[in-house]
């Protein structure tokens, strides 16, 4: 098992950046696929980015590319997404997940069995 524990929120203006970090408890953080996804008000979750057990594998919604970056660092036992160009419709609450696929980088919630608390980010305009 493994818990899962979001940072790096916040208020920014648009056009601006932030990084959210998720800490994953235990020693078996770098054999589960990660991903972040985000629920706005209102609105179903939806997938933001993915990255491989490996890190050799990456996946972003069509919304995010180019913007966002995902990447991990196992030896921390920690996942990130760099976020620049920041948007207003970027606004939700980000939450972090782990997957035991060992194959590719999930997109759906239902393949993901982990999920951390979550971290409000608010785009100002």
């Amino acid at each position: 098992q493994v818990q899962l524990a979001e940072s790096g929120g916040g208020l920014v203006q648009a056009g601006g950046s932030l990084r959210l970090s998720c800490a994953a408890s235990g020693r078996t953080f770098s054999s589960y696929a990660m991903g972040w996804f985000r629920q706005a008000s209102g609105r179903e979750r939806e997938f933001v980015a993915g990255i491989s057990w490996s890190g050799g594998s990456t996946r972003y919604a069509d919304s995010v590319k180019g913007r966002f970056t995902i990447s991990r660092d196992n030896a921390k036992n920690t996942l990130y997404l760099q976020m620049n160009s920041l948007k207003p419709e970027d606004t939700a609450v980000y939450s972090c997940a782990a997957s035991r696929l060992r194959v590719g980088v999930p997109a759906s919630g239902s393949n993901y069995n982990y999920w951390g608390q979550g971290t409000q980010v608010t785009v100002s305009s």
